[in-house]
C-alpha cells in the first residue's frame, strides 16, 4: 500500500509545531490488536505503550508488513516488524549462532541490515551489494555467529523503509558477563517520524534544498551583527554568504516542520517512562535510529557516565550532554537520587525534541527544558583551519571563489589536501583546502554552552586497537555535495557514476575522509571496524559510524579481514539516496 499523497504545505505555526509534540497516545493503533495473531497483537500493544517487545534466544521469526499508526492526529501507514514500531528488540549472546527468518508481507522488496555487526557479507542485508533483497511473499533466512557484544541496531536497507518505521534494537550479552552491571537496563531508541511520503520529501529537497529550514538569517540577525561587529563587518559577512549562495543556519535538511521526534516509538506528549528506585544504577542504551536527525541528549540534574560507544566498551567519562549522530549508539550509566528526571534529546537544528522520563512510578513528569537557540555555522565550520582555505563555487559550480591556502598543519605534520579531478563539476559547490583535524570540538550548537559535552577526543576504547600493524597504504575520499541541486557524493561522483573501492584482503590501511560540505555526515563502513585516530595518528576509538563535521579531516585504520562486497555510505538517508554511497570490494 502506498502512503497517501499530501496537499501542498503552507508555512507552519512554528511555536505550535515545536511544542505540540505529538499525541499523548501515539503509536501503532491498538485497535488492530484483535485482528492479529496473539504474538503480533502483543507486539502491537507493546508498541502502543512505548515498549518494543524483546525477543531472546537463537531462533527468530520476523515478519515485515504494514501497520496503521497515528503520532500526530493523522492516521498513516508504517513499515513494521511483527506489528511493532520500533521493531522488537533482539537479545543475543556473544558466541551463539543466530538464525533469523524474515518474511516479507509488503508489496515491494525489503531487507534487514544488522548495523555494526561483523558477519559474512552475504548476511549483511544490502540489496544489490550483498544479496538480492527479499521479494514480496518470500522468506529469507539470515544465519551467522555472533562475534561481539554490546548495543547495536537493525534497519531496512530498501528504499525509504527505514524512514517509515523499519528499525529496532539489538542487545548482545558478553559471554564473560557485563563489565559494568546496573540494576536497570533500558533501550532508548530515538527516531524521526513524518506523515509525509518520504519520496515527496526527497522531491521537495531536490527542488528547494532549504524547504524545511525556517532558521533563515533575518533582518534582526543583521542588526545584531551590526551592533556586535559594526556596519562594515556586518555588510561584508552578509555579502560573503550571499555570494557563496550558502546559508549559515543550514544545520539539518529536514526539521520539526514535518518531523515528530520519538523515544522508543513514543511522542514527547506520550512521555516514555523508565522506572527506577533511588540509588540504583540505570543503564541507558541510546540508539539514534533516525533517518536524518542528530540529537543532543542530556538529563537535567543528572550526570551521564559514558561506558560504551557503537557497541564497544570505552574508558568511563562523565558528561552533562552528548551529540548522537545518526546510526551511532552510546551506553551511559546514571545513578538517579531524586524521584523524576527528563531525558531531553533536542534536534541539532533546535526545531524540536524527543523526550522521555526516568521516574520512581508511572505518570510522573519533570520539567522539559526550553529548546536552545540555534547557533549558526561559523567560518571555521565552513573553511576549516585558520578560518580560511575554502574554494566555493557560487550558484551550482558556475564559478569559483578562490581562497586556497594550500596546506595546513596537523599535529607535527604538514598535510596538503588533494582534490580529485571529479570534484570540479556541477555536483560540487564547495571545496575545503585547509580542513581541521581536531576531535575535541563538540560541534555547532554545543560549544561553550556551560555544560560538559562529550567529544570524540573523550572516547578511548578499552584494550586499544584490534590490529597492532601500521597502515600499508592510504585511501582518501572527499565528502562532497551541491546544496542547491541537492546532490551528495564522494569525490564529486554520485553512486551511479562511481566505481568500487578495492581493499586487498588482509591488508591494514588508513582511510582519510575530508568533509568539503557544510553539513555533518555520519559515515558507515559495513562489515569492518573503523579505528578512529587522533590528529597525531594515535588510536582513539573503535567505531562502526563516524560523524565527520563540516570542514573536518578524519582518519581511521581498517583491517580488511572481511572478503566480499560491502556498502560504505553517509547514514543520512536522503544523502545516501542522493548518491553519497560507494561499494567496497575486499578480495
Amino acid at each position: 500500500m502506498k502512503r497517501p499523497s499530501h496537499p501542498a504545505l503552507v508555512l507552519p505555526n512554528l511555536p505550535r509545531r515545536r511544542f505540540l509534540q505529538g499525541l499523548a497516545a501515539g503509536g501503532v493503533l491498538a485497535g488492530l490488536a484483535p485482528l492479529l495473531k496473539p504474538a503480533r497483537a502483543q507486539a502491537a500493544a507493546a508498541a502502543a505503550s512505548g515498549y518494543a517487545p524483546e525477543l531472546r534466544g537463537t531462533e527468530f521469526d520476523l515478519t515485515i508488513a504494514e501497520s496503521r499508526v497515528n503520532f500526530t492526529g493523522a492516521p498513516c501507514i508504517a513499515t513494521t516488524v511483527n506489528g511493532s514500531l520500533p521493531a522488537p528488540t533482539l537479545r543475543w549472546r556473544e558466541g551463539d549462532t543466530v538464525t533469523i527468518r524474515v518474511t516479507n508481507r509488503l508489496r515491494e522488496d525489503t531487507s534487514i541490515h544488522w548495523h555494526g555487526m561483523i558477519l559474512p557479507s552475504q548476511m549483511d542485508g544490502v540489496p544489490g551489494i550483498s544479496f538480492k533483497g527479499i521479494a514480496p511473499g518470500e522468506t529469507f533466512t539470515y544465519r551467522f555467529k555472533v562475534a561481539q557484544s554490546g548495543t547495536y541496531w537493525y534497519h531496512s536497507h530498501s528504499g525509504m523503509q527505514e524512514q517509515t518505521g523499519l528499525f529496532g534494537a539489538i542487545i548482545i550479552d558478553p559471554a564473560a558477563g557485563a563489565a559494568r552491571r546496573a540494576e536497570r537496563d533500558y533501550v532508548v531508541q530515538l527516531s524521526d517520524w513524518t506523515d509525509e511520503d518520504p519520496m515527496r520529501i526527497f522531491a521537495k529537497l531536490k527542488a528547494q534544498s532549504d524547504y524545511y529550514n525556517f532558521n533563515q538569517p533575518t533582518a534582526g540577525n543583521f542588526f545584531r551583527d551590526v551592533s556586535q561587529d559594526g556596519l562594515t563587518a556586518a555588510m561584508a559577512k552578509r555579502r560573503m554568504w550571499n555570494q557563496m549562495r550558502m546559508n549559515p543556519t543550514d544545520l539539518a535538511d529536514i526539521s520539526a516542520y514535518t518531523y515528530t521526534y520519538l523515544t522508543n516509538g513514543t511522542t514527547p506528549a506520550g512521555n516514555w517512562t523508565g522506572l527506577f528506585k533511588p540509588g540504583e544504577r540505570v543503564r541507558l542504551r541510546f540508539i539514534n535510529g533516525s533517518a536524518m536527525t542528530f540529537f543532543d541528549v542530556r538529563i537535567p540534574g543528572l550526570k551521564m557516565t559514558v561506558v560504551q560507544n557503537d557497541g564497544v566498551d570505552v574508558e568511563p567519562v562523565t558528561v552533562d550532554e552528548m551529540r548522537i549522530g545518526v546510526a551511532e549508539t552510546y551506553d551511559v550509566i546514571v545513578e538517579p537520587q531524586d524521584e523524576v528526571y527528563t531525558i531531553f534529546a533536542q534536534s541539532m537544528d533546535r526545531s524540536g525534541y524527543a523526550r522521555g522520563t526516568l521516574a520512581v512510578r508511572e505518570g510522573m513528569t519533570a520539567g522539559v527544558p526550553a529548546l536552545d537557540a540555534p547557533e549558526p555555522l561559523s567560518m571555521g565550520d565552513m573553511m576549516g583551519a585558520m578560518g580560511g582555505g575554502m574554494a566555493a563555487m557560487p550558484h551550482g559550480g558556475d564559478g569559483a571563489m578562490a581562497m586556497d591556502h594550500g596546506a595546513h598543519a596537523m599535529g607535527a605534520t604538514t598535510v596538503r589536501v588533494r582534490h580529485a579531478t571529479t570534484e570540479y563539476g556541477p555536483s560540487v559547490d564547495m571545496r575545503v583546502d585547509t580542513p581541521r583535524a581536531n576531535l575535541d570540538d563538540p560541534g555547532v550548537g554545543l560549544r561553550n554552552n556551560g555544560r560538559r559535552v562529550l567529544t570524540y577526543a573523550d572516547l578511548r576504547t578499552v584494550g586499544g586497537a584490534l590490529d597492532p600493524r601500521p597502515a600499508e597504504r592510504e585511501i582518501e575520499l572527499h565528502l562532497t555535495g551541491n546544496m542547491e541541486r541537492y546532490t551528495w557524493s564522494l569525490d564529486g561522483l554520485e553512486f551511479g557514476k562511481s566505481t568500487p573501492v578495492h581493499f586487498r584482503h588482509g591488508e591494514r590501511l588508513r582511510v582519510i575522509l575530508h568533509n568539503d560540505t557544510m553539513m555533518t555526515h555520519p559515515m558507515h563502513l559495513h562489515g569492518m571496524w573503523s579505528e578512529l585516530e587522533n590528529a597525531k595518528g594515535e588510536f582513539q576509538a573503535r567505531k562502526h559510524t563516524i560523524s565527520v563535521q563540516p570542514a573536518q579531516r578524519i582518519s581511521f585504520l581498517v583491517t580488511a579481514d572481511a572478503p566480499g562486497r560491502w556498502a560504505w555510505h553517509c547514514h543520512l538517508l536522503y544523502h545516501m539516496d542522493a548518491g553519497m554511497f560507494r561499494q567496497v570490494v575486499v578480495a
